[in-house]
């Protein structure tokens, strides 16, 4: 017996996926939190993308995955050194405090 998940219910998740980041993003205050939706997006992307591959059976999906999670694993890196520095200057990571670095 197989047991088999249609497409559609990945793309589903995906998108709740993808609005609960989005709005992580808009709604957040905390550079953190804003960080860690922004991951959601882009996994909640890296499950479209592989839901479609599946469907299609093709591999490019699998291959813009790879890219995608390597994008966010120098985003990671950079990100969190920038999120450190604004802690060590400002004491805070609340993104309302960063407009105060307008020059």
């Amino acid at each position: 017996m197989e047991f088999a998940v249609p497409t559609e219910f990945f793309f589903v998740l995906s998108l709740i996926l993808f609005t609960l980041g989005a709005l992580g993003v808009l709604l957040r205050k905390n550079a953190i939190l804003v960080f860690m939706s922004v991951e959601l997006m882009l996994n909640s992307a890296n499950l479209a993308l592989v839901a479609f591959a599946r469907q299609w059976g093709s591999q490019e999906g699998h291959i813009f995955v790879f890219f995608v999670m390597t994008v966010a694993a120098a985003e990671v890196a950079v990100g969190l050194a920038l999120i450190v520095a604004i802690f060590r200057s400002k004491q805070s990571i609340n993104i309302d405090d960063l407009h105060q670095m307008e020059g």
